[in-house]
Order: C-alpha cells, then structure tokens, then sequence
C-alpha cells in the first residue's frame, strides 16, 4: 500500500480496524491535549489557580472536545442509540480518567518532584490509551441489539 492510499483510508474511510481507531484516537487526543495543555498553562501561569484545579477544568474541556471529534471520526460504531446515555457514559471514563490524571500528576509533581508541565506530557499518554481502550470496549463495538 503506498502512502497516499494509507493516509486516504486513514482519514476518509469509515475505520473499522482497532489500529487505524488508535491511530485517529492519537490524533483526536492529541488534538484535545494541545487544548487541555495550553487551558493548563493558561489557568496556572496567567490567571494564577492551582495546578490541580487548572488540570480538572483544562481536562473538562478536552474531554468535550475529546468526545465530539471521536464519536464523529474516530468511533463509527456504538452500542447505545440514546446519544445521552452515551455521553454519561464517555464521560464517566472521562472523570475515572480525571482522577487518574491528578493522582498521577500529583505523583509525578510533588512526590518525584518533576516540572508540572513534564509531568503532564507523562500522564497525558498514561490516560490516552485508558481512554481508547475503556472506550473502545464499553462504548464503541459491536451494537447491542
């Protein structure tokens, strides 16, 4: 397969491979990271919040994002028609993966004593791949019927 018709099949077809879901999944997170990063940053260094809380709201934004992008071009497929209940649902991983990202955070900053923003990077791929994969299996597989 040559390149141009890799990089076709990876943005414009239906992806149906757990490999080409991850890979789009890398480029929504990473989407949704530069978002969640720089709203860090942001809240921290200029409007002056904790750390911590300026991870929760930046996390909440990316995970919205996160969400909106994945259900229109990473995720095809989903085991719930009522979009309401998909979204709770998305969003509980989302605040399980909140949890993990200040616990780890928190870690990696105050007790290893690693620059917030480093430790940041370090999470953020920890709570990517739970993401895809408490989303791939709870969310978007094979629908119920």
């Amino acid at each position: 397969m040559r390149i141009k018709e890799f990089l076709y099949l990876a943005i414009f077809v239906n992806p149906s491979s757990w490999l080409l879901q991850l890979l789009r999944y890398f480029f929504v997170g990473g989407f949704a990271f530069i978002i969640d990063y720089s709203l860090l940053y942001f809240f921290t260094e200029y409007i002056g919040i904790h750390y911590l809380l300026s991870a929760s709201i930046s996390f909440i934004v990316g995970l919205i994002v996160n969400y909106l992008l994945s259900v229109k071009w990473v995720f095809t497929i989903s085991k719930y028609d009522n979009k309401a209940i998909e979204f709770i649902i998305f969003g509980i991983i989302g605040i399980i993966g909140l949890g993990l990202n200040a616990l780890l955070l928190w870690i990696a900053t105050d007790l290893l004593h690693i620059y917030y923003m480093v430790s940041k990077i370090i999470v953020a791929g920890i709570i990517m791949l739970w993401n895809f994969i408490c989303r791939k299996l709870i969310l978007f597989s094979k629908h119920i019927d």
